[in-house]
Order: structure tokens, then sequence, then C-alpha cells
């Protein structure tokens, strides 16, 4: 086989890959599309619908506590995390910290990233089962923020390493100081770094294990920080394994709320990017 041959082998072998990933995706979000559309259209008022008493098993009622509960945890998550993730690689930049030691923590980084979502929840509730707390809010907050660190801050960093040079050669030349000139490389990888974040909150809301064993699986409306709450993917995680029909077509109109927020997330942040990219040294300019 010469070379030639070879080449498109390998070639028709990356694009039959990637139409499998994509055919593969379209599958399971339109056949989500149709069967969770369908019991919305249906039924619209069980998003926003508080759930009855007997919920889980006869479907009385709708899913808004575990919308709302996927709000108050992921949100406060994503501040805290977003703000420990831009810190972090501000000082992860030659400008604080030798490149030696950035990559070693780069490195630890990536170990955390590729670390199972089930690991971060144990290692919460390894806590709250030694100081005799109990899963709440509170500690579902804490774990999805451990979770979301690694991934905004690897691509907060990934961000600002490809920040144009001339914009802390510029801003030292002017007299800035260091944290003046981190301040401006972060205003000029903005783009990068809010897509960071948002992917960070789209990975948050998505998960279901970091939650199951930190927050509980409630059926209740979220109380307080320290009461039971629940998620959208551990209702759905309940929902789909339930004996009645009505109670599962409800994981599937959740389904479909969790990846239209999740498909609209990813919309808002390549908008963001965009509109954010014209302020940018070499970005795009209206």
């Amino acid at each position: 086989m010469d070379r030639y041959t070879e080449q498109r082998l390998f070639s028709a072998l990356a694009r039959g890959a990637a139409a499998l990933v994509v055919a593969v995706m379209i599958l399971v979000v339109a056949v989500t599309i149709f069967r969770g559309g369908r019991v919305l259209l249906t039924d619209p008022a069980i998003a926003i619908t508080p759930p009855g008493s007997r919920y889980m098993l006869e479907g009385d009622g709708g899913f808004l506590h575990a919308v709302l509960g996927s709000i108050f945890i992921v949100g406060p998550a994503t501040v805290v995390s977003a703000v420990l993730a831009v810190s972090t690689a501000m000082y992860l930049q030659s400008d604080y910290s030798s490149e030696r030691f950035s990559d070693a923590v780069n490195m630890f980084l990536n170990v955390l990233w590729g670390t199972p979502p089930i690991v971060y929840g144990v290692f919460v509730l390894t806590v709250i089962i030694a100081i005799g707390a109990r899963t709440s809010l509170f500690f579902g907050i804490i774990a999805i923020a451990i979770f979301q660190y690694p991934i905004m801050t690897r691509y907060t960093d990934e961000a600002l390493r490809s920040a144009p040079d001339a914009v802390r050669e510029t801003t030292y030349g002017l007299g800035a100081t260091r944290f003046e000139t981190a301040l401006m490389t972060v205003r000029a990888a903005l783009p990068g770094v809010i897509a960071g974040i948002i992917m960070g909150f789209a990975r948050g809301i998505g998960d279901a294990a970091t939650v199951l064993f930190t927050a509980g699986r409630s059926t209740n409306m979220p109380g307080g920080p320290f009461q039971g709450a629940t998620t959208l993917p551990v209702l759905i995680f309940d929902q789909a394994m339930s004996f009645n029909a009505e109670v599962r077509s409800h994981a599937y109109a959740a389904s479909f709320v969790l990846i239209v927020a999740v498909l609209g997330l990813i919309i808002v942040s390549k908008l963001l990017a965009g509109r954010y990219a014209r302020y940018a040294p070499g970005g795009r300019h209206s």
C-alpha cells in the first residue's frame, strides 16, 4: 500500500468516525426532544409545578423542585469556582510563577479534570460523615464547585496563554504593575475565559453523581442551604427507573429541559465570545 492510498484510507476513516459521532449525537438529541417535547406540549405545567406528595410513585405534580435545585446548586458553585479558577490561571502565568511550577500544576489539573465526578461526590460525602452533618444544598454547591474548578482553570489558563504578547509588553511599557497587566491580559482573553466558565456551568448542571452523594434526592422544594435538594440529572435517573409509565414520561420531559438548557448555554457562550472578541487585540470588529 503506497502512502497516498494510506492517506486516503485514514482520511476516510476520520470522516467516518466524525460522521458516526455526529449521527449518534443527533439521534440522542432528536429522540429526547421528540419524546420530551411531546410530553411538555401535552402538559407544559409540569416544568413549573411543585411535586405532589407521591410524585415518584404516581407522577402527581411536576419537577419544579429539580429545576430550582439545579439553579441553586450550580449557580453559586459556578461563581465560586470561576473566581478561584481565574485567580489560579492568572497566577500560573509567567509573570507570577515559573514555567516548571506552572507545568506541574497543569498536570495535576489535567488529572483532576479526568477524575470521575463520583469521586468528588464520595470525597465530600466523607467530609459530611466526618463532621456529623447531613446531605444538603450547601454541600452540593461545594462538590460541584470542586468538580468545575479544574475545567474552568484549564480553559482560562489556555485562553490567557493564547493572549497576544503585545498586551503584556504594552502594559509594562506604560509602567503598569503585574496585577494591572494580568487584568489586561484577562480582558484580552475574555472570549476564552467566558467560554470556560459557561462550559463549567454546563458540565455542572448535567452532572448527577456528584450531587447524588452530597445534596440527596429530595422530592421537596429547596427549603434552605442546609436542607436536602435534588437536580434535574438526579431526578431523571430516579424517574427512568420508575414502574409508572407516567413518571417515566416525565423523565423525558426533564431531559428535554436539561438538553435545551445546555444547548442554550453553548449558544450563549458563542455569542458572548463573539461579542467580546471585538474588544480583544486582533479580534473581529463590527
